[in-house]
């Protein structure tokens, strides 16, 4: 052995060595976990953008459809019909009257009113008057 080589021998086989090599593997650990956690995180990332992609085209395609709709002359009628009340020619508007409880109290009425007559009075009326 030369004595070039004592000096490099002892240094390497040294306590300092030993320190500066495990420090110097712990910031290489620590670097690669903290560049392996970023690309996690930006993998994370791009998989939502994707997802928030995929929804954003379907509500695109949603809203065409439905302005699609909006400009089609069968949707002008139908706001026509509903909210304007018009009709095309030669068709006929009714108008029902929906008071519902109302009509059900009215029957009722009418029903009683007609069982409390006697059968006689119900003959009467139904051959005097019409």
């Amino acid at each position: 052995m030369s004595s070039r080589e004592k000096p490099l021998k002892n240094f390497l086989n040294s306590r300092w060595f030993f320190l500066v090599a495990v420090l110097l593997t712990l910031v290489v650990i620590t670097a690669f976990l903290r560049a392996f956690y970023q690309d996690y995180q930006i993998r994370q990332e791009i998989k939502s953008l994707q997802d928030e992609v995929a929804l954003l085209e379907t509500k695109k395609i949603d809203t065409l459809d439905v302005l699609t709709y909006v400009k089609s002359d069968k949707y002008a009628e139908e706001k026509a019909r509903t909210e304007l009340n018009l009709i095309n020619p030669g068709e006929k508007m009714m108008i029902i009257d929906v008071d519902i409880k109302n009509a059900r109290q009215e029957n009722y009425d009418m029903v009683k009113s007609k069982n409390n007559n006697s059968n006689l009075k119900k003959w009467w009326k139904f051959f005097f008057n019409k």
